[in-house]
């Protein structure tokens, strides 16, 4: 007998794509035919490298070589939908609520009654909100019976939004942990690459909401108040700010302290984590930031923004990693100051962050995607239960105390 289907559709496929519906695979897959359906094999936002197929899932791509921001939407809608049909859908999730093609599917999806679920990792703080828009972007969700979001704050702005409370689960912000440390190829913190040869990084593409001139700001504040013993920062991503990113550095006297490394692949990211001693994620924009999840995968610690959706979820400032305001340097600054000047420190904060892993990984957006089912009427493959919000989502395991 044929299973019916969950369709999972983004524009293009990274590697964390493939993690979470790997992970719905192994859970769900005995009982639904799992199938990612990739837009393009190419995208003009990211550089990633183009995936291969599946193992736990069936990957379409419906225009290989091509991008969606090349297509029409009437073509990508027609393509979305046959392969819907063909794979018998009973459950779609999707991406992008606010596009003409995601927005004509999703409806046509919904009057063929089947159940259409949205993921998303936006919340309200993001940027100024105007009613009229928000409530044009509610008519927008009016197709989707459930969602899936990153943070407590996307849940919170589900609701605003019309989707009913009791359908709404966090864990869409989430990737393999376990790539991530085969691929690095080393110990996670705090074992591994001594304390003292680690240097901080931030990996991020070089665009505005990203914040890193304020970024180079603070660290050169961090190497006034460290003086000889001041660790480089590696600065990893590329985009159109690059070039005057480069002349703030030299301009600052931190030529050969701010090291670019350029855009990296998933394997370089996971090795430069590796020995990394805290990420930094400054943003003034930030829907989550999946490089928390990576950073932890590495044992690694953060100093984030309190803009962006994995504060949430993933960090305790003090316990795991710092909170700071984006317009901070100097308490970014004493942050790092913080944090390079004590091992027993570093270790406390490495050793904290074990507890909320389970919440980064793939198998957390595994559980989701099985509540939501059930909440829609479907079976569940699992018996364990998911976290429904992130109240709900506490990390378990011990905390290490003073000496880590």
């Amino acid at each position: 007998m044929t299973k019916p289907a969950l369709v999972f559709s983004w524009e293009m496929f990274g590697p964390y794509h493939m993690d979470r519906l790997e992970a719905v695979g192994r859970r769900l897959g005995h009982l639904y035919d799992v199938v990612g359906l990739e837009v393009g094999s190419k995208s003009h936002t990211y550089a990633w490298d183009s995936t291969g197929g599946g193992q736990n899932f069936r990957k379409i791509t419906l225009f290989p070589g091509q991008s969606k921001a090349d297509l029409s939407k009437a073509t990508v809608y027609r393509a979305l939908l046959r392969e819907c049909r063909k794979a018998d859908a009973r459950y779609v999730f999707l991406c992008h609520y606010e596009d003409a093609d995601v927005f004509a599917l999703a409806t046509t999806l919904r009057l063929m009654g089947r159940k259409v679920i949205n993921m998303n990792a936006s919340k309200y703080d993001d940027k100024p909100r105007i009613l009229w828009r928000e409530l044009v972007k509610s008519v927008f969700y009016a197709p989707y019976q459930a969602g899936i979001g990153g943070s407590h704050r996307t849940v919170d702005y589900f609701r605003l939004l019309g989707l009913p409370k009791d359908r709404l689960f966090i864990g869409y912000d989430t990737l393999s942990l376990d790539r991530i440390r085969r691929l690095s190829g080393m110990d996670p913190a705090p074992g591994g690459v001594p304390f003292a040869d680690r240097h901080f990084t931030i990996i991020a593409r070089f665009v505005p909401k990203k914040n890193l001139f304020r970024a180079v700001e603070a660290y050169d504040l961090y190497r006034r108040l460290a003086g000889g013993a001041a660790r480089p920062l590696h600065l990893c991503g590329s985009g159109p700010l690059e070039s005057d990113l480069r002349a703030e550095v030299s301009k600052r006297g931190l030529d050969g302290h701010i090291l670019f490394r350029g855009f990296l692949q998933e394997k370089g990211i996971a090795e430069t984590l590796g020995s990394t001693l805290c990420l930094l994620l400054p943003s003034l924009e930030e829907q989550f930031g999946l490089v928390v999840n990576e950073a932890l995968a590495m044992g690694v610690p953060t100093i984030l923004s309190d803009q962006c959706g994995a504060r949430d979820v993933l960090i305790r400032s003090g316990l795991n990693g710092h909170i700071v305001e984006p317009d901070n340097p100097e308490g970014l600054a004493r942050y790092m100051l913080s944090v390079a000047g004590s091992e027993e420190e570093w270790r406390r904060l490495s050793l904290n962050g074990r507890p909320f892993q389970a919440l980064a990984d793939s198998d957390f957006f595994a559980e989701s995607v099985e509540r939501a089912v059930a909440a829609l009427g479907g079976s569940k493959g699992d018996p364990k239960r998911a976290p429904a919000t992130e109240r709900e989502a506490q990390p378990s395991g011990q905390l290490s105390g003073s000496q880590g």
